[in-house]
This record gives C-alpha cells, structure tokens and sequence, in this order.
C-alpha cells in the first residue's frame, strides 16, 4: 500500500467537553505516516445540511490535522442531519442551483480553514430523484470549476445506483470533466431486498475492478485507488482475503502506472 486512508469519525471519544480523536490513535497514525501517506475520508461532516454542518468534526478534523501529516482530505457530497436529527444514512443533495451554492460557499470555507487539497465523494442515491437544474456530472463539474476542490469517484457506487436506478454510468463518465478526479474508491457491498447497499463488507466484483481501472486511464491526475472496509467487516473477511483483494488492485493498476494503492477502514 502507498496510502491510508483515515476516517477520523471512526475514533472519536465523547466526554462533558464535547467530542475529541482518541490520543493513541492519533500517535499511531502519526507513527504510520512514515511508512505510508496518510490521507482523511470524512463521513460526519453533513456538508449539505441546509441548517449548518458539523461543527463537532470539525473539531475533531483540527485535532487531527495539527498531529498527523496528511496529503488530502475529502467528504461525502451529501447529508446526514435535518433540523439536527440524524437520519441514519447519507442522502445525497438535490441537484438545484441553491443546493449548488450553498456547498460552494462551505467548500470555499473549508478550503480557507485547511491547507490541504479537497476532495468530495458521490453518494449513493437510496431515494427517487429530486426535481433538478443539473445532471449528475453537470452538477460536479459546476462546482469544481467555482472552487476548484477535486473529486473523489466512487465506482461502487455508481454501479448500486445503475443497478438500484437504472443510472447511466459511461454516459456519467463521458460528461464528468475527469481532469478534477483525484483518487477512485473500490469496495465490495451487500444486496438486501434487491437493493444494492453501501456497505463495505466484501470482496470486489470484477465489474467493479474494470470499471475503476476505465475511468483510472481516462483520468490523467489520479494518485490512488482505494479499497474501502468497514472495521466490523476486516475480522470477517481476514488478513490473507483482504490482501488478496490488495493484490488484485495491484495488477489492475500495472496498466494505469501513475495511480498508487490505498485502504481505508
């Protein structure tokens, strides 16, 4: 692996102060961060809630940006609060000019607040599709022209929304301006009641693997490739599968030389 990637909501301690990073993970990660580029994927920011994001990751995000060495940082585009109540999945936003500038304003804030590069992720869609002044690559194209962030492609997910929408994926591919594509997400899910599921639980498809390293030839700054796992899923699948499955990243990318490798759990 040349990466790991971090999701900083993963050890979080709640105390009468409010939320902070477990000390020893972050002496450990800052240890790792000699062996392998440390990178952070945020899943509790809620960048897209209308009432105002997470101001508790952000702390959490300050900690750990000021002790560990990190090369980019990324969220998902879309919510996970409404009037502060957790819903208990992520949602991604309507694509409608308002939705596009109030994520523009706060990724414009974010960039201000860290020196790092910022990358957001698309998010499944469990829902019907809201009313919309964009598609689905017109929409992130606007806004990384307006902010210049990246974005982080998850192919996996574009697949659960083919299979879960009927979504279009090559016609997605061919409108997105792949040139602002930085580093692609991999992973395995679940099917429950015919729905495919954002659950990083298994070992990937060979669709899922061929899809990464298309979109990984046609995007000239890619820089890593990411298997995603879920902490509950490594002690079920084991060391020797999941190395396996880092094993069939490897010789997916033999033909995409300027990608590396990462995991992130």
């Amino acid at each position: 692996m040349d990466h790991v990637e971090v999701t900083p909501d993963a050890f979080v301690d709640e105390n009468s102060d409010g939320v902070s990073l477990q000390i020893d993970a972050l002496h450990e990660l800052r240890d790792l961060a000699s062996d392998a580029t440390v990178i952070i994927h945020g899943v509790g920011l809620s960048i897209g809630s209308y009432d105002g994001w997470s101001d508790d990751y952000l702390r959490c995000l300050d900690q750990l940006m000021d002790t560990v060495n990190v090369a980019w940082h990324s969220e998902h585009l879309g919510y996970t609060k409404v009037r502060g109540e957790f819903l208990g999945t992520m949602l991604p936003l309507p694509r409608t000019k308002e939705a596009l500038e109030l994520v523009i304003e706060r990724v414009a804030a974010i960039q201000e607040r860290y020196p790092f590069p910022f990358l957001l992720e698309n998010v499944v869609r469990l829902l019907p599709d809201h009313d919309s002044n964009y598609t689905e690559a017109a929409f992130l194209n606007e806004l990384t022209s307006a902010t210049g962030c990246g974005i982080l492609l998850d192919v996996y997910n574009l697949e659960c929304d083919q299979a879960n929408n009927g979504f279009e994926i090559e016609e997605f591919v061919s409108e997105l301006d792949l040139n602002t594509v930085r580093e692609i997400h991999v992973a395995g899910g679940v099917e429950h009641r015919g729905i495919m599921l954002d659950v990083h639980s298994r070992p990937m498809k060979a669709s899922t693997l061929n899809l990464a390293k298309e979109v990984t030839i046609r995007a000239p700054h890619v820089e890593t490739v990411t298997y995603e796992l879920l902490d509950e899923a490594a002690p079920i699948l084991g060391p020797d599968l999941i190395a396996s499955e880092l094993v069939r990243m490897r010789a997916m990318l033999e033909s995409a030389p300027t990608a590396s490798m990462a995991v992130t759990q």
